[in-house]
């Protein structure tokens, strides 16, 4: 069962470089929305951009059952829960 136990790695590494990629995201989105990085700097753009293709067709699935809080987004909280919840499942097997 090598080829199992390579594969189950390779999710579990995936799923952890995702996991950092939503800490990015969630904090890059806290920049933005209060100005500290410059919105019209191409490489900010584009780090948005890279950030929000990753990000959204996880959390795009999550905002759809989530409540309306105002101007808060938890999806990001809950997409990382999903992630640590698959990781400790993955470790377990």
């Amino acid at each position: 069962m090598p080829v199992f136990d390579a594969l189950l790695v390779t999710i579990f590494y995936a799923l952890e470089i995702f996991k950092w990629i939503l800490i990015a995201s969630a904090i890059f989105s806290w920049l933005f929305a209060f100005n500290v990085v410059n919105a019209s700097n191409r490489f900010v753009a584009s780090l948005g951009e890279f950030f929000y293709q990753v990000t959204e067709p996880v959390l795009r699935p999550i905002r759809r059952f989530m409540p309306n809080l105002g101007g808060i987004d938890i999806s990001p909280i809950v997409a990382l829960l999903v992630v640590f919840f698959l990781q400790n499942l993955l470790m377990r097997l």
